[in-house]
């Protein structure tokens, strides 16, 4: 299987081959990137541990910011890098205030 990953000491994200040794892997890790609350709404940005590129092309997708709750409950999105995550998890939480605003 090479759409298995776990991160390594400093964050990177880490190809595992062996299903077994991918959720022993996955157990151990800290997969919350950032998380915040905005009145109604939680918007959680996480590494997936799974490739979500289905569409090929480019490098693995393994993070995703997702809100629950409020106006954008469901809206989400998915990165190749740690830092398009934390970048997308500003924009989320962003998008929730100024929305609260209004």
């Amino acid at each position: 299987m090479d759409d298995l990953y776990s991160l390594d000491d400093d964050g990177n994200p880490v190809a595992i081959h062996d299903i077994k040794e991918w959720v022993a892997a996955f157990q151990k890790i800290n997969r919350r990137v950032a998380e915040d609350f905005v009145r109604k709404s939680r918007i959680s940005t996480v590494f997936l541990g799974l490739d979500h590129n289905y569409r090929g092309g480019g490098g693995p997708v393994l993070w995703e910011t997702m809100i629950f709750g409020g106006k954008f409950d469901g809206e989400q999105w998915r990165y190749r890098t740690r830092h398009e995550a934390l970048e997308g998890h500003v924009a989320a939480v962003r998008k929730v205030v100024l929305e609260d605003r209004e």
